[in-house]
């Protein structure tokens, strides 16, 4: 894809994707009327997905603004719900095995939250402890400046509580600075996160791998543009659990 291509792609307003259709049962609203009833919902950042894991188990995230001082800002507080669904389809007996409150999980300013997904890929951190990640897209609406980042952090049920085990990091990122023209450059982070072999306070150590691409562009005496790709470099981290979080690098910290 080239440049100015990249540049269009940051700028353009990604839909929802399907593992939130879930949300469109009523789940996420039904739960934030039994918790939450004075309370606003950002029903279109709302997430809801099943967790195959575990069958007849839903996911849920409620996203609720919260009055900021500062303006131009929005924090958004979150409850993560973990929800028992009946066999036999009654909403009303949908009941909450685990939660977790997290005030001030989010913020935007210049830099928006595209959408919210869940992660329910086999993230097996030990015999007894399956985890779920929350995926955080965020876009920045400058066109000299585009802007795009995906983060993801980690949750661990137990019992009535989830616990969240990574802070957000992260993984995938786009940005660049042009003349809106031609000249310009743009980098580009691709991430994966996996379960490495190792263990580390008897919890399996997690790695990151990713690949950071740069590219330049400038206008030429005939007026063509011209686009080169630097050559990628790769570099992998490994997270290693303390007994009660996985310690983050500085590399992949998001503040």
């Amino acid at each position: 894809m080239h440049f100015r291509h990249l540049v269009a792609a940051l700028l353009l307003t990604v839909p929802a994707l399907a593992a939130q259709a879930a949300c469109e049962s009523g789940l996420a609203e039904r739960m934030h009327a039994k918790l939450y009833p004075k309370r606003q919902l950002d029903a279109e950042r709302a997430a809801c997905k099943p967790w195959p894991a575990f069958p007849g188990r839903s996911i849920v995230v409620l996203p609720m603004p919260r009055p900021s001082p500062e303006p131009g800002v929005t924090a958004y507080d979150l409850e993560v719900l973990v929800i028992q669904r009946p066999d036999n389809g009654n909403t009303e007996r949908d009941a909450i095995v685990s939660r977790l409150y997290e005030p001030a999980a989010l913020t935007e300013d210049a830099i928006t939250i595209q959408d919210i997904r869940i992660d329910t890929a086999r993230y097996t951190l030990a015999p007894d402890a399956r985890a779920f990640g929350i995926r955080v897209r965020y876009r920045g609406s400058s066109r000299a400046n585009p802007y795009a980042t995906e983060t993801l952090q980690l949750y661990i049920a137990q019992g009535p509580k989830l616990r969240k085990v990574l802070d957000e990091i992260e993984l995938d990122m786009d940005r660049g600075e042009w003349d809106t023209s031609c000249t310009g450059r743009f980098e580009q982070v691709r991430g994966t996160l996996s379960v490495a072999h190792g263990t580390s306070q008897g919890f399996a150590d997690l790695l990151v791998q990713r690949v950071h691409t740069e590219s330049r562009a400038e206008t030429q005496e005939a007026g063509d543009c011209s686009e080169k790709a630097l050559p990628s470099r790769e570099r992998n981290y490994t997270l290693r659990y303390d007994g009660e979080r996985y310690r983050v690098p500085k590399a992949l910290r998001t503040e």
